[in-house]
């Protein structure tokens, strides 16, 4: 079983960064993280392989946001930079174990959610 924790959600000002991360424990081959904003679908962010080191991104954070994995510790982050009110949302940690192929940032691809952080950007 697979059991997610996350932290390091908070408010913040347009351009300004945030960090989140997530404890992890359990055997994972895909860990990282979605989002979903009032009346929107979830959506993929940045997820990782902890196989390969390959990393995912949604186009919409390309070169502001950051995955990051230390399988040692069982902690995977998310550096926020530059971040937007349209970033605005519950952030979740999600994970998987290598049983599905929907595609990295497919929400239905991860069986396993933490309870998600909320982060608040205001312009």
């Amino acid at each position: 079983q697979v059991h997610l924790v996350e932290s390091g959600g908070g408010e913040v000002h347009a351009g300004g960064s945030l960090k989140l991360s997530c404890r992890f424990s359990g055997y994972i081959v895909f860990v990282g993280w979605f989002r979903r904003s009032e009346g929107k679908p979830r959506e993929g962010v940045a997820v990782i392989s902890t196989r390969s080191g390959t990393m995912y991104y949604a186009d919409s954070v390309k070169g502001r946001f950051a995955i990051s994995h230390f399988q040692d510790k069982n902690m995977v982050y998310l550096q926020m930079n530059s971040l937007k009110p349209e970033d605005t949302a519950m952030y979740y940690c999600v994970a998987e174990q290598g049983t599905s192929s929907l595609g990295p940032l497919h929400p239905s691809q991860y069986p396993f959610w933490g309870q998600g952080t909320r982060v608040a950007v205001s312009s």
